[in-house]
């Protein structure tokens, strides 16, 4: 089978390549499942690089999330339940930039027909993250302000969306002014520009509270940290809270622990492979359920750009580390 494989960690157009090797078999509890799609996100990138968090077993196929066809089972319940089903592959081990991948059958939950190869490719990581962070986890309100950064990216876009149907507004910080008008056409209630490297904290800060006033934010999430999401800190409001998600950045948050001792006010982790593999199989079945009728109505879908196959993945690196790229970069790994 062929599959996109690293043996060394290090930049992603440097140390990928599409090999041949023998098709794995699935133990018990497991299922092997015949990959047709999986995006290239910045998780996986990093991954690649080796920040991400989770060690990769070299040599490592990246991928941590797609869809596919279970192909067979290793023995289990769930795995002969999900046998010739679409699936969303929801691989923490990574691995899905492959024609085969072999998970445990925990981490495939069948799809509805309605979603289309490239929705069910994208199905999890962002619009999860979108409903679990804003509605299971900080329960943002009807009229309650929501500041997130990175809100130029396709999980920000979602997130706006995601308020402007449910009625909670978003404070969206954005590096440039490219990102604004698109924003605002998917229902963002403000953007603030702010870049790091040319503007202070204090400026960021100056601009919030025009905005939602001194009291500051009640909640915000920050997949960036760094001096972004340092910035974001200071406008948290007295019990406020603010999820971290990401280091995008690559640098440490940096604040003074008095921001949050004058406010009351608290900075949590969040990482999705671990909140779902905390909750039991209706809870993911009622998930998959609401996702999919937020990506149907438009709410939740991800906007593809270009599509590679796995002999492009140069190509498809590239690709999805272009600032201006006009959608999420797609593997399509068989039709």
């Amino acid at each position: 089978m062929k599959c996109v494989q690293f043996k060394s960690t290090g930049e992603p157009r440097q140390v990928l390549k599409c090999v041949e090797r023998d098709a794995p078999s699935p133990k018990h509890g497991e299922v092997l499942v015949r990959m047709l799609a999986s995006p290239v996100n910045p998780s996986d990138l990093m991954f690649v690089r080796g920040v991400y968090g989770v060690e990769p077993h070299l040599p490592q196929s990246p991928g941590f999330e797609g869809v596919g066809i279970v192909e067979a089972s290793g023995g289990g319940l769930r795995g002969k339940l999900f046998r010739s089903k679409r699936v969303a592959v929801l691989n923490r081990a990574g691995g899905n930039w492959s024609e085969y991948a072999v998970v445990p059958a925990a981490q495939v939950i069948p799809l509805s027909s309605r979603l289309s190869m490239e929705q069910a490719a994208t199905f999890f990581v962002n619009p999860a993250t979108a409903w679990i962070v804003t509605q299971e986890v900080l329960k943002v309100r009807s009229g309650e302000w929501l500041l997130q950064t990175a809100a130029g990216s396709s999980l920000g876009t979602m997130v706006a969306r995601l308020g402007h149907a449910l009625g909670f507004r978003t404070l969206n910080i954005v590096r440039n002014e490219a990102s604004v008008a698109g924003l605002k056409a998917a229902g963002a209630t403000e953007v603030v520009v702010f870049d790091p490297l040319n503007d202070s904290a204090d400026k960021l800060l100056s601009a919030i509270r025009r905005i939602v006033g001194n009291q500051g934010v009640r909640y915000a999430i920050d997949p960036v940290g760094g001096a972004t999401g340092s910035a974001a800190i200071k406008a948290i409001g007295h019990k406020g809270r603010m999820l971290v998600f990401g280091t995008l950045s690559e640098q440490p948050l940096q604040f003074d622990p008095r921001t949050l001792m004058t406010q009351q006010a608290s900075v949590e982790g969040f990482w999705l492979g671990n909140f779902m593999n905390d909750r039991n199989l209706l809870f993911k079945l009622k998930l998959v359920k609401q996702i999919t009728r937020l990506i149907v109505d438009g709410v939740l879908c991800t906007t593809i750009g270009k599509t590679f196959s796995l002999h492009q993945i140069d190509e498809a690196v590239a690709a999805a580390e272009e600032n201006d790229r006009d959608g999420k970069v797609l593997l399509q790994i068989r039709n």
